[in-house]
């Protein structure tokens, strides 16, 4: 890759960062008590459908960060959330691969919202629970629980962005390789 290409990648994981911080602060949609869905996700789902999976990981984990700290959140579940936007980028991102083989569209878009299903709940009920348990020295159980709320939340985000993504992927891959 060329010094071109890299600044190129560079500053499509900017914008990918930064529009994953904008949709999640300004585009505030409550879904329940203090908890708003995260539209940042759309952006993370594009970039794991269009692009590579590590990329959509850095958005989601970065742009988590970039968010709590401008939104004055804080470290209040901040790592517990980064790494499991790492998990759900490389759950999803390995199930990609094949499952873009089959030529059926729709059927791409249902078999990844399953595996997005379950590798959300990986990423922030597993993850995210046990890493904020450690945190904030409260049970597993605890954290599991109140963490069903921003699950089903994320979920939801990343299934209904999968058709945008499958719509999506070749212009987006036009706009980036030029293809």
């Amino acid at each position: 890759m060329n010094v071109k290409n890299k600044v190129k990648s560079i500053v499509f994981l900017a914008v990918g960062i930064a529009l994953f911080v904008v949709l999640s602060m300004c585009l505030r949609v409550p879904v329940f008590e203090n908890y708003y869905l995260c539209l940042g996700y759309i952006v993370m789902t594009v970039y794991i459908w269009c692009f590579e999976w590590y990329e959509g990981a850095i958005i989601g984990s970065l742009g988590v960060v970039l968010y709590c700290i401008i939104g004055g959140r804080g470290f209040n579940g901040m790592p517990g959330w980064a790494l499991g936007n790492v998990a759900i980028g490389l759950i999803v991102g390995a199930a990609l691969k094949p499952v873009k083989k089959i030529k059926n569209k729709v059927l791409q878009v249902v078999i990844v919202a399953v595996i997005a299903t379950v590798a959300t709940f990986i990423g922030i009920e597993l993850i995210k629970s046990i890493v904020d348990s450690f945190i904030v020295s409260q049970p597993f159980a605890v954290r599991f629980v109140k963490n069903m709320s921003s699950f089903i939340a994320d979920a939801f985000v990343i299934v209904v962005s999968l058709p945008i993504c499958a719509s999506v992927e070749k212009i987006a891959k036009k706009l980036r390789y030029n293809e």
